[in-house]
């Protein structure tokens, strides 16, 4: 969930989420909406649209014709944007690396502009995805592993007319969906079909991942339905009305034979899902699978009302797009072969050279904090007739390359010299002159490139290459990265790899339907051995039977982390619980589940969220806690209970209880356990608001005195890592410190942690505390209603916690005595019923830390 920080920063209004129907992460995009309209919910499917504006620089809003803009034609389809201008224009979508997502693009031209539908092309980053033919309705989606913190989706005027789109949607899925997924290939939807119905299209709320799953009616088949309860495969959910119908041949045949082509793709290599759920139980039904007369298994037998399915791990090739779906009866077999619905896909080679992530992030974070237009959309570097302007790129380094000049001379640049400019590690030249920047060049700047970079500023000197005295760090202004917060190249290796072996480990053509019994083995994901590192712990092992039936086959949906989806589900004794699922192929590792089980059932503390519970069996690892009934501080802050204004002595209170949490494992075991991910949307909230610190799943526990400040694994989330430690690698209670002060700084002054082009909150704040004026720091939404005091004692914590240096920081036993002292001074307002003091709220700025060896 870490990128959801990125959304904060590009959308104009928190994009709702709907009670037990919008899902959380859910992005879409209404092309063509007024920026001055906050959004609407659309009336299907109760989902909460949003403008286009934050998402996309250039184009042209538009309706469709007056015929079209009725009340018969669905509301996304009634506006559009339109791209006269420019080659490629690109929608930037807010993503988590390493995480898999769908995108969906709806194209519907309405006649808007009284000409002929055009024709163009659809790019996912700098990759050909699809193209629009000129159809009067037509959408495309791509399934992907997100390569950077936001990925771009391009429409390419190919010169027969004007590209458009409708719709844009994102949506985040199961690390199992689709296993053919890869870091190095996605997949582009060339049929889903839901058969037997007379439904036209399934979505959302009845698929979670608002799937399209259209009708497709014929003469030959014969229809089957049930209204049985149906098992869910959690590793691969198909909607349940969607496993409801299924078709068999007409007369009791032996052949059932599905069919589709489409001639314009690029490649005619496709995979295949066949999903299955016998709904008939009376005789024996067996057959054998072929496409285009290719036998891929023979003498499958789907289960009685239980969801299953069959995909081919391997690409099939056809010279015309053409493809043919045969089921053959067995002949043992006594009823006739059936289907419920089938899912064809092409490959998306990623054979286009792309930027390096780090430089991806980099770039968008500059453009961000700088509202820089020009051409930026899309890559960088790639296709090279699309390169940002001012940007020069390397040679090729495995189909990767880096950036190595940025000449942003004369773009009216404002404010400070950003610190971004130095995770540009390849730069040689940066370019400033001519722009309204002020303050120094960063030390770190130069003094990461050692004299290799030349910097050109208003004097039109290269101020790397003359004597730079470093400021305290204390006095100097920080600016903080807003993007490139973690080298995820690593995370991307591991799911490769995992991939590999997978394919390594699977036949041809794999089946997945549910276990005749619960196995326990060693699940992929790490390469030692776990065998008994769980069962000395007191914690209930569930089997994934018993969480089926706890969370009424995962019937409530409320949130989503690292390792999956969560369910809320209720236990024989009746306490609630929350289950948090994470199969076989996640993006997290079965050591980082290890590790959250570990770290909770050798660290217990009132605060720190209560492990019930875990499961580990084939194809299903999951962990149970305790449920925390009010969701979590960010939702609070910014997101589900946004319109309900926390006062200030219950911030005060909750940040206290975190810190109280987070600061034990610090210093109440023999070896200090880091979270590594500390975050508002971590911070969870139970009865009367109490706060328990959840999600261990990246920390670090110091295997030895010796190792105590040395990790090799960067993790955390964008906007609250520790800058120092992604620059030096090393490992401290500190790097906790200082995503807690950013969290302190949220609670203070409501805003998101990155505002496009004012930069990051502890550049923000930093600058607003110069003033002495509280007033501009604090939440508005307060109305003032807090002791001026109280509010200067956390805001300084905050600001200490933050400090450049990790020798500069507290402890959180020193954060958690300020905390004190501010909400002590708070309440003795409340109690006295007192109003803030007249006297002007400007005070000094005096830290009660200074630097001390740690």
């Amino acid at each position: 969930m870490s990128m959801f920080v990125f959304l904060a920063a590009l959308v104009l209004a928190a994009i709702a989420v709907h009670v037990a129907a919008q899902r959380e992460g859910f992005l879409s995009i209404d092309c063509g909406l007024d920026a001055k309209f906050r959004g609407r919910k659309d009336t299907y499917t109760d989902i909460d649209y949003v403008s286009d504006s934050p998402y996309v620089d250039g184009g042209e809003n538009h309706k469709v014709a007056a015929e079209f803009d009725t009340s018969a034609t669905p509301e996304d389809r009634r506006t559009l944007r339109s791209f006269p201008s420019g080659l490629r224009n690109c929608y930037t979508l807010p993503t988590e690396s390493g995480a898999k997502y769908l995108v969906r693009m709806v194209f519907f031209y309405g006649d808007y502009d009284g000409k002929t539908s055009p024709s163009f092309e659809v790019h996912l980053g700098s990759n050909y995805w699809d193209t629009f033919d000129g159809s009067s309705y037509w959408w495309s989606e791509a399934v992907f592993i997100a390569w950077a913190s936001w990925v771009p989706v391009c429409l390419v005027n190919t010169g027969s007319g004007t590209p458009f789109v409708n719709t844009v949607e994102l949506r985040p899925l199961e690390a199992t969906l689709y296993p053919q997924v890869t870091a190095d290939e996605s997949i582009s939807a060339f049929a889903r079909k839901n058969l037997g119905t007379n439904d036209t299209l399934i979505r959302f709320p009845d698929d979670p991942y608002d799937r399209f799953w259209e009708w497709d009616p014929n003469s030959s088949w014969t229809n089957l339905s049930t209204k049985e309860p149906i098992l869910q495969d959690g590793s691969f959910p198909v909607p349940i009305p969607v496993l409801e119908t299924a078709v068999a041949p007409v007369n009791n045949g032996t052949v059932l034979n599905v069919n589709t082509w489409k001639t314009y793709k690029r490649s005619f290599e496709f995979t295949f899902f066949l999903h299955f759920s016998d709904i008939q139980n009376t005789q024996l039904r067996l057959f054998d699978l072929y496409v285009n007369d290719e036998q891929l298994m023979d003498k499958y037998s789907p289960s009685y009302l239980a969801a299953g399915y069959v995909y081919s791990s391997t690409w099939s090739k056809t010279t015309d797009g053409k493809y043919n779906i045969t089921l053959a009866a067995s002949p043992t077999s006594v009823l006739p072969p059936m289907i419920n619905a089938y899912e064809v896909y092409n490959n998306i080679p990623h054979d286009t050279p792309r930027t390096s992530t780090k430089d991806f992030n980099t770039m968008m974070a500059i453009k961000l904090e700088y509202g820089v237009k020009k051409n930026w959309m899309g890559d960088p570097c790639f296709p090279a007739k699309y390169r940002w302007n001012g940007v020069k790129c390397s040679d090729l380094t495995e189909n990767i390359t880096r950036i190595i000049s940025l000449d942003l001379s004369n773009s009216n640049l404002t404010g400070l010299v950003s610190d971004n400019f130095t995770f540009l590690t390849d730069l040689q030249f940066l370019g400033l002159s001519g722009n309204s920047l002020n303050g120094p060049i960063p030390y770190s700047l130069c003094k990461r490139n050692a004299g290799s970079l030349v910097v050109r500023y208003e004097s039109g000197e290269d101020m790397c290459n003359k004597t730079i005295s470093p400021p305290p760090s204390r006095n100097r202004t920080a600016i903080v990265s807003i993007s490139v917060v973690v080298p995820m190249v690593a995370v991307s290796v591991l799911v490769l790899s995992y991939l590999i072996w997978r394919v390594k480990r699977k036949p041809k053509i794999c089946t997945h339907d549910p276990p005749k019994e619960s196995e326990l083995q060693s699940a992929p994901g790490s390469t030692r051995s776990h065998g008994d590192h769980l069962q000395n712990t007191e914690n209930r092992r569930f089997t994934y039977m018993e969480l089926q039936k706890f969370t009424n086959k995962f019937e409530r949906f409320i949130g989503q982390g690292g390792f999956g989806l969560v369910y809320y589900g209720r236990l024989e004794d009746n306490s609630e619980v929350a289950v948090k699922m994470r199969s076989e192929s996640s993006s997290h590792g079965l050591d980082e589940f290890l590790a959250e089980v570990h770290s909770l059932t050798k660290v217990h503390h009132r605060n720190l969220v209560s492990l019930v519970g875990y499961c580990w069996e084939k194809d299903h690892l999951a962990l149970v806690y305790e449920y925390m009934s009010r969701g979590n501080l960010c939702d609070h802050l910014r997101g589900k209970h946004g319109d309900e204004t926390l006062d200030w002595a219950t911030r005060v209170r909750v940040v206290l209880e975190a810190a109280q949490g987070l600061d034990y494992p610090h210093k109440g075991c023999s070896l200090p356990i880091i979270h590594r991910d500390v975050k508002t949307s971590n911070i969870l909230l139970g009865q009367n608001l109490r706060a328990k610190i959840a999600d261990f799943g990246l920390c670090k526990t110091y295997l030895s005195e010796t190792q105590t400040h040395i990790s090799t694994n960067a993790a955390g989330s964008a906007g609250y890592f520790d800058p120092e430690y992604y620059h030096t690698g090393r490992l401290t209670e500190s790097s906790d410190v200082y995503s807690f002060g950013v969290v302190l700084l949220e609670i203070a002054t409501g805003e998101p942690l990155i505002l496009p082009g004012h930069g990051h909150i502890v550049q923000r704040m930093k600058q607003k505390m110069a003033t002495g004026n509280i007033t501009s720091v604090a939440d508005a939404r307060l109305g003032g209603a807090y002791e001026v005091t109280s509010m200067w004692k956390l805001v300084d914590t905050a600001i200490a916690c933050t400090a450049d240096a990790a020798v500069g920081r507290p402890t959180m036993a020193a954060v958690v005595a300020q905390l004190k002292e501010s909400i002590a001074l708070e309440e003795a307002r409340v109690d006295s019923a007192v109003r803030v003091s007249p006297v002007s709220d400007t005070v000094a700025l005096v830290s009660t830390f200074s630097p001390s060896a740690r």
